[in-house]
C-alpha cells in the first residue's frame, strides 16, 4: 500500500460562508488527486462536520489571523503570540504527517507561509482579499507573499491586479472559484409561506456575513425607499455578523425600526437552506461597499436563476453583465441600486430573462469542472508526482 501523501491545509474561519465553501471543493480536488488533507481550523465551526463527511483529519488551533483591528503595537504583539503558538503546533503535526505541501486559505492565515518556508516545503496562498490598507499591512503580507509563494492564486482578476502591482518576484494566477449548482438548480421556495407573505409578492434579498464591507445598512436605505412606491414588496436580509462586529446588527435592527420598517424588512440570521432561501427570491441584491473579492453567493444566485443587483466592487463586475444577467450599482449609490431594483420589481419578463442568462452563465464560465481543473493544474506545478 502507498504511503499517504499529506497535505497540510490552513483555514482562516470555520463557517460555512464563501472561503469555507471553496475549500471544501479544492479539499475534495486533492482527494481526487489521491492526496490526503490534513486540516487546522482556528476555531470551531459548522464546517467541522463537512470535513468529518470527508473523512479528513481536523485540528483546531488558534493561528492568529490577521484582521485591520490587530494593526496597533498591542494587536500586533497579540497575533505574535498566537502565531508562535501556532507555528509550534504545525511542528508537532508535521512530526506525525510529513507534510509534502502547505495550502493557506485567504491571507489572513500567515504562519503557513513562514513556516513551509522554514522548513522547506511548497506552499501554497488561495488570496481572497482586496485590502485597500492600512498599507503597512499590505506591504507586510506582499513581502510574505514575494518570499514564500512564487504562484499564489487570486480568486478574480481584480484581486490578482490588486496584488500583482504589490509583488516583486511572485507571479498570480487567476482561478476564478466554481461551485457544484445542483441544489440551486432544483431547489423549491417557500420563504414567502414562511414569512405570511402573499404568492404575488416581491420579495428582495441580499446574503452576506454582517461586517462593514457588505452593505447591510446600504440595503435598508434602498429598501426604505422602495418600500414607500411598492406595498407588494418584501425585503429579507441573511446571515449573521462576522466576531467582533455584533454592533452592525444591533444598528441594522435599530434602524428597521427608528424607519419603521418590520412589516417590510425581515432579518432572518444564518440560515442552512441557501438553495431554498435563493429559491424564494425574486431579486439578488449584493450591495458591498468595500472591494468584494469574488463572492461566492453570486455564483449561487445566478445559479438560482436571479437578477443579480450588485455594486461594482471587486470580482462582482466580473460576474454580472450590467443589462444582461442583472445591473451593476455605484457604492453606496442609492439613487441608482433604487432605480435597477425598481425596474425588475415592475417587470416580471426582465427578472426570468436576466435570470436565465445568469444561470446560462455561471454554467458555461464558473463551472466547477473547470475550476477543479484549474486548481488541479496548479498543484502539479508544486508537487512532484510519484
Amino acid at each position: 500500500m502507498a504511503k499517504p501523501r499529506h497535505i497540510l491545509f490552513l483555514q482562516s474561519s470555520s463557517e460555512g460562508y464563501g472561503s469555507g465553501k471553496i475549500i471544501l471543493q479544492v479539499l475534495r480536488f486533492y482527494q481526487n488527486q489521491g492526496l490526503s488533507p490534513v486540516v487546522v481550523l482556528t476555531n470551531e465551526g459548522p464546517i467541522q462536520a463537512d470535513l468529518k463527511a470527508l473523512n479528513i483529519p481536523t485540528y483546531v488551533q488558534n493561528l492568529g489571523i490577521l484582521r485591520r483591528k490587530y494593526v496597533n503595537p498591542g494587536g500586533i504583539f497579540n497575533r505574535v503570540q498566537k502565531n508562535l503558538k501556532a507555528y509550534r503546533f504545525l511542528n508537532l503535526l508535521h512530526q506525525k504527517y510529513s507534510f509534502e505541501l502547505v495550502y493557506s486559505n485567504t491571507l489572513a492565515v500567515v504562519v503557513g507561509s513562514i513556516w513551509a518556508k522554514r522548513n522547506q516545503l511548497p506552499h501554497i496562498w488561495h488570496i481572497h482579499e482586496i485590502l485597500p490598507g492600512p498599507a503597512p499591512l499590505v506591504k507586510l503580507l506582499a513581502k510574505m507573499l514575494d518570499s514564500s509563494t512564487p504562484r499564489p492564486i487570486a480568486v478574480s482578476q481584480a484581486v490578482g491586479n490588486h496584488w500583482q502591482a504589490e509583488l516583486n518576484n511572485s507571479k498570480v494566477e487567476v482561478i476564478p472559484n466554481g461551485i457544484p449548482y445542483d441544489d440551486f438548480l432544483t431547489a423549491k421556495g417557500n420563504l414567502k409561506s414562511e414569512l405570511g407573505l402573499d404568492p404575488d409578492s416581491i420579495l428582495v434579498g441580499m446574503i452576506g456575513r454582517i461586517n462593514p464591507g457588505k452593505g447591510q445598512l446600504f440595503f435598508l436605505q434602498m429598501a426604505e425607499n422602495l418600500s414607500q412606491t411598492y406595498p407588494k414588496a418584501h425585503f429579507v436580509l441573511i446571515g449573521d455578523p462576522f466576531p467582533g462586529y455584533e454592533f452592525i446588527l444591533e444598528e441594522i435592527q435599530k434602524e428597521i425600526r427608528n424607519k419603521k420598517l418590520a412589516s417590510r424588512v425581515s432579518y432572518l440570521g444564518f440560515r442552512k437552506d441557501i438553495p431554498e432561501v435563493m429559491a424564494s427570491l425574486d431579486i439578488f441584491v449584493l450591495p458591498s461597499v468595500l472591494p468584494d473579492s469574488f463572492p461566492t453567493v453570486i455564483l449561487e444566485a445566478m445559479a438560482a436563476g436571479k437578477p443579480v443587483v450588485a455594486t461594482i466592487s471587486g470580482g462582482a463586475s466580473e460576474m454580472v453583465l450590467d443589462g444582461e444577467t442583472g445591473f451593476l450599482i455605484p457604492i453606496n449609490g442609492v439613487s441608482e441600486g433604487t432605480m435597477a431594483i425598481s425596474t425588475l420589481i415592475e417587470n416580471s419578463s426582465l427578472r426570468n430573462s436576466m435570470g436565465e442568462s445568469g444561470r446560462q452563465r455561471v454554467l458555461e464560465t464558473f463551472s466547477l469542472a473547470s475550476f477543479e481543473q484549474k486548481i488541479i493544474d496548479h498543484l502539479w506545478l508544486h508537487l512532484k508526482k510519484n
